[in-house]
Formats: C-alpha cells, structure tokens, sequence
C-alpha cells in the first residue's frame, strides 16, 4: 500500500467512557470495514498531540484512533500506580470499548512497551505491532529520566514544573532530550508541554509511571527475552539520533523477533511521528502495504 502524503482527511477530538475514566481521543478516517484500524499510544509525558502530524494522512486509508492515556492530556487523572501493566489493561479496555476486536497497535515509548505487553498476553487481537523508539528494550537510557525517580528529587522537578516559568523550563529541556533538532520542535508542542505541566495530576502521573518502569540504574522491566513468542508482523521504528533510547536497542530487538523488520529514521530524535513524520509515515506504509494492508 502506497499513501500519498498529499492526500488528508478530517481529525476529530471525541471521548468516550473507559470503566470509571473519561478518555480523550483523535480519530480519523474510515477505511475498510474489513481492515483492522490503526490505534497509536503515546509515551510518558506526552499526549495524543504527538499523533496529529500524522493522523490526516493516515487516516486517508485507514480508521485511526489515538487515546490519550490516563493521567495525560485531557483524559482523567485518577490517583492509581501508573505502571506498564495499568495502562496495558487500559488498552484493552480501550479498544473493547470502541468495539475493536482487532487492531494494528503502533506504540511511542512507553507507548510501545504497552501495545508489546498487550501483543503477548492478546496476540489474536494484534493483527500487527509496531514498535517506536519503544522503553522496555534494553536497561539503557537517558539519566535526565532516570534521575527522577530519587527519592524526593521528582517532587521537587514537580513543584517546580507547575511554575509559569517551570512549566516553559520543562518544555524546552523535553524538546532537547527529544528531537534531534530544536529547529524541528512544533510551537504547538511545547505549548501542549506547558500547559499539561499545569493540570492538576498530570505530572504526578508521569512520575509514577517513570518510577515504575526505571531506578537510578535504568529501565529494570525489559521484554526481549519475550519477543520471540510474538508471531505477528513487527516493525521496529527508531530516530537514529534517539537521546532517551539508544538504537542498539533497535536492532537487538530486530535479531529476536520471528516475524520483524527494522526502519531507522535518519537525523531524528525520539519522537520520528513529530519530527520526521513524512518519514514516519512512508515507513508504517511500507510495512503495512507489505504484511496487512496487500489488497
């Protein structure tokens, strides 16, 4: 399947009731009844906003949903550990919620470990897996992320974040750990970065997740020695100039996977559907066209 990047369709905001959480959402799109939808998560600190560069053209040919996920963005923000396993189940009541009985699951960071996670323990509702600079692939990974997980040393990043001038400090020192480029850093992004830094249980969120997946050490909840249990199509998309992730972990995870393919964005960061995301886009095409989409 070929997408042609000129071609756009209409992105609507809508939410929807997920057990006791009101959940916020972008979808696009209709596509063919008979064709599994794409639905794309995020990562930590991030909300559905990081899909909108590519969302209209996805959604040219294919139906597209993008939740943000509990505690970010405009969903609600209960107080609960929000570990992998947390939003892993809130995937799957996600997409029961929505009547999707299966899908093409293409995950950002912590985004990806989840659609992993749901692939092993759901693989007949995962039709194909997409992986994006995805956490959980290795121990390495920036220690501006893993520095916050010390004891009393997040609160303090917290309370200082909620600042004006804290919450403009987080989004630009975000935007370098990031992108590759600051030249390549929407304005709408950072503004989305600010104003989350303000909502009530946002950051508090993302500190919980972070502490659940890393110590001072790094990542301690690493999947590789499961990827080959995964029979469905899998493609491992990565920034060649990833900060956060390192791309070794790319390509390790390529060499155990049974049915998987790797794509690295060249001259991108950690977010390639931001960034690059013509690139990102010509990527997922291609491998879709490939293993799902053949008609």
């Amino acid at each position: 399947m070929r997408v042609e990047q000129s071609v756009k369709t209409t992105v609507e905001k809508r939410q929807i009731n997920v057990g006791d959480l009101n959940i916020c959402y972008l979808t696009a799109g209709n596509g063919n009844d008979d064709d599994p939808p794409l639905v794309l998560l995020h990562g930590d600190g991030e909300s559905t906003l990081d899909w909108s560069w590519v969302l209209p053209i996805l959604g040219a040919t294919h139906r597209v949903y993008a939740p943000d996920f509990p505690g970010a963005g405009d969903s609600s923000k209960p107080d609960v550990v929000y570990s992998p396993e947390f939003y892993t189940q809130f995937a799957g009541d996600f997409l029961n919620a929505l009547g999707l009985r299966r899908a093409v699951l293409v995950g950002n960071s912590l985004g990806g470990q989840v659609a992993l996670r749901f692939a092993l323990s759901y693989p007949e509702a995962v039709a194909a897996l997409v992986l994006v600079s995805s956490s959980g692939l290795g121990q390495l990974v920036n220690p501006f992320l893993s520095q916050l997980t010390l004891l009393w040393y997040g609160e303090a990043a917290i309370a200082w974040s909620k600042t004006p001038l804290g919450a403009k400090q987080r989004a630009w020192s975000r935007a370098v750990l990031l992108f590759a480029h600051l030249n390549r850093v929407p304005a709408v992004w950072l503004a989305e970065q600010e104003r989350m830094a303000k909502m009530p249980g946002f950051l508090e969120a993302t500190l919980s997740s972070l502490r659940t997946q890393l110590n001072v050490l790094g990542q301690y909840k690493i999947l590789l020695d499961s990827l080959p249990q995964l029979q469905m199509p899998t493609l491992v998309m990565w920034g060649d100039r990833d900060r956060v992730l390192p791309k070794e972990q790319a390509e390790n995870a390529v060499k155990r996977l049974q049915h998987g393919q790797l794509a690295l964005i060249p001259d991108c960061g950690h977010l390639p559907q931001v960034e690059r995301p013509e690139l990102f886009v010509a990527a997922l095409a291609e491998f879709l066209g490939k293993v799902v989409y053949q008609n």
